[in-house]
């Protein structure tokens, strides 16, 4: 694609690097097939192709964004699947970064968008603050049909029947391990996770301590992926900061084997932290702690765990978009349940995405709801 960004336009990183991966794209059409929100709504501009042009034109002559560039760029789950169909190596994951970057920046919402967008990043990144949210959710469900804006219906419901309570695993603290040690691990205990599904970080010291894993917990808090898909840069960086100096510090004091990662929507972003910190002070140490992440199917792996008797459990399962195109990790998950015993199917266009994208099923209800059922029905 052909450019025609100014010199002094190229002297700001983040324009070089928009220039960079625009000259990239052929044009091809490839991400067409597998854009989700193409898939449902059949216009161009809501494909990876159609947003590359608006971000193209929006960018090059510094414009302040319209109505229409916004909810096109809006409309973009980030799910990274135009990722792995290109064949020119378009880097999308970091011009549509940019572009919401810019967009943040340059555009006035309406009150409603910035409300919800406040209230969002105020809100999901600290699990305490989400906890109580939930609860409030949860008292105010049976009043949803009084609610006009279908954002704030899909809130209420996303509050569960029942809020676990906080798990003392998520404190500071070290799990030895339970064999002869094979490796020493930070674990990322995450953010909306704590609140909501606190079983997962407990399932995972389990396992990996059983395996030969000594797993330290630290004192930290979101990874930055909630409010930097939000174009919140500033303070993406500012609550990234904090776990990128707890994990230097500890990788220093007595060097980490990996940072295990079990959501792998934070797995994408923080194996980003070089990029995204590129020029920042801690660059170095954001450099040290994308070089340590891992997704935890990868340090299962790395674990050899054995393998038990088959069953004639069939399990489907059903591959995250930011860990099979984010991440590319695409067999271990699998490889895994086929250790476990289980038989392993997947579902029908298991490369789409099923809606939910973070904040995505929140601030997109309808598209949100349409690519869910579409997944359900391909179970």
């Amino acid at each position: 694609m052909q450019t025609h960004f100014t010199e002094a336009q190229l002297e700001d990183p983040k324009f070089k690097r928009a220039n960079d991966i625009l000259r990239s794209c052929i044009h091809c059409g490839f991400c067409t097939a597998t854009c989700p929100t193409y898939q449902v709504l059949g216009d161009e501009l809501d494909s990876p192709r159609g947003r590359i042009y608006l971000i193209k034109d929006m960018l090059e002559n510094e414009r302040v964004p319209d109505v229409k560039t916004v909810q096109h760029i809006d409309r973009c789950l980030s799910c990274l699947a135009c990722l792995t169909t290109c064949p020119s190596g378009v880097n999308y994951m970091h011009l549509i970064d940019h572009a919401r970057d810019y967009i943040e920046q340059n555009y006035k919402r309406s009150f409603s968008d910035r409300a919800l967008r406040w209230v969002l990043a105020r809100i999901l990144p600290y699990p305490n603050r989400f906890r109580m949210a939930l609860l409030g959710a949860k008292i105010m469900r049976p009043l949803r049909a009084i609610f006009p804006d279908p954002r704030l219906r899909a809130m209420l419901d996303m509050a569960p029947r029942q809020i676990p309570a906080k798990s003392l695993n998520d404190d500071a603290q070290v799990f030895p391990a339970q064999v002869p040690a094979k490796m020493r691990v930070a674990l990322m205990t995450g953010c909306a996770q704590r609140a909501l599904n606190t079983d997962i970080n407990d399932a995972t010291i389990r396992l990996l301590t059983r395996l030969g894993a000594e797993v330290v917990i630290l004192t930290q808090g979101c990874c930055g992926a909630l409010t930097h898909h939000m174009g919140k840069t500033d303070e993406s960086l500012r609550t990234a900061t904090v776990n990128i100096k707890a994990f230097a510090e500890e990788d220093a004091a007595k060097e980490l084997d990996a940072i295990v990662i079990n959501t792998s929507g934070c797995g994408t972003t923080v194996k980003d932290y070089a990029h995204m910190f590129a020029g920042h002070a801690l660059e170095q140490q954001a450099t040290r702690v994308a070089q340590l992440a891992r997704d935890v199917s990868e340090v299962l792996i790395e674990l050899d765990m054995p393998e038990f008797p088959k069953s004639d459990v069939r399990v489907t399962y059903h591959a995250a978009c930011s860990l099979q195109h984010g991440q590319q990790i695409k067999t271990y998950p699998k490889d895994l349940l086929r250790r476990a015993g289980f038989k392993v199917s997947e579902p029908e266009d298991s490369h789409l995405c099923c809606g939910s994208a973070g904040t995505y099923n929140l601030m997109q209800p309808e598209i949100a709801g349409r690519l869910k059922a579409r997944k359900a029905g391909n179970h």
